[in-house]
């Protein structure tokens, strides 16, 4: 019975300890992407298209902003990357889902 019990607290902490270890490697992987692409915060709107190239989508928001995605998959996961431009065709804001 001991040995049992043994066993099944060992599989948690495996189970568990294995999650913690993927949590930080797509913490880390979405912070790099943050630092990258929050570099084209601040910089013209060109700079973005030579970047990544043309939107997937593309509209206009509620401010009069234009709002640029670029829709990926990588593994089956998708992943989307928006980017908020003003009338001046400067990069305001940048947010990204789902992207390892």
């Amino acid at each position: 019975m001991f040995l049992k019990n043994l066993l099944i607290l060992f599989i948690f902490f495996f189970i568990f300890s294995g999650c913690q270890t993927i949590k930080e490697k797509s913490d880390s992987i979405a912070e790099k992407e943050n630092r990258k692409y929050g570099k084209l915060v601040g910089k013209e709107m060109n700079d973005l298209k030579i970047e990544l190239g043309n939107p997937t989508e593309d509209y206009m928001n509620e401010s009069g902003n234009k709002v640029f995605i670029y829709k990926t998959k990588k593994y089956g996961i998708p992943c989307e990357r928006k980017f908020e431009i003003n009338q001046n065709n400067i990069i305001e804001s940048f947010t990204s889902s789902g992207c390892i």
